[in-house]
């Protein structure tokens, strides 16, 4: 097999692992994988996954792996927040909920994180197919859900407004009814008395 067929046939995946290449080519010879990176045609992301090395490593491409990392994922949490606008924060590893188990991953195109939930729990995520290849990515909704629900040392009025949320661009963004009807879904006490301290928070932020 030479590397240009391989190019031709993968190159529009961006991210690929073993079993595409297998599918494609079945009697593929994994030792090409190791020439191909000693001549830098691509580089390895962890076991089994591949990226082409002459595809820019922007925000676009990391979103593009955390998806293929660890199935079945979606970004959520402060990645899908900073994504909508509702933090001011970029973030630098890419945040997202799987049913697996949690895990991060530290690769050449950066940290991917993923924190578990149980699989009841695992919706609200949407198709964004403004790219060439769908993302997978919480609906801003679920994204704050998904947050508060993991993140246990949320306590307090002072620590939700640690996390700096623009209440205008939430107020514009957030569906209220697709809010609540998620949150049911977590059937957790703790959960709403969080989103209890979020409301404080908006109603006070609309008076001020």
């Amino acid at each position: 097999m030479n590397y240009l067929d391989f190019r031709t046939a993968l190159y529009s995946f961006e991210v690929f692992c073993i079993r595409d290449i297998e599918k494609l080519f079945p009697k593929f010879d994994s030792r090409r994988l190791v020439e191909w990176q000693r001549k830098g045609y691509i580089q390895k992301l962890i076991n089994k996954w591949y990226v082409f090395a002459d595809i820019p490593i922007n925000d676009r491409l990391r979103n593009r792996i955390s998806n293929c990392l660890h199935r079945p994922s979606y970004i959520s949490l402060e990645s899908a927040l900073s994504h909508y606008g509702l933090i001011p924060e970029a973030v630098y590893s890419v945040q997202n909920i799987t049913t697996r188990k949690t895990i991060a991953y530290e690769t050449i195109a950066g940290t991917f994180n993923y924190r578990s939930i149980k699989a009841q729990l695992f919706f609200g995520y949407e198709v964004n197919n403004k790219q060439a290849i769908p993302l997978l990515i919480a609906s801003p909704e679920k994204a704050i859900l998904d947050y508060l629900y993991l993140n246990h040392q949320l306590n307090t009025i002072e620590d939700i407004e640690g996390l700096r949320l623009n209440m205008t661009t939430f107020n514009e963004t957030i569906n209220k009814d697709r809010l609540i009807s998620y949150a049911a879904c977590f059937e957790s006490k703790t959960l709403n008395k969080r989103l209890n301290l979020l409301n404080k928070i908006n109603k006070y932020a609309n008076i001020i």
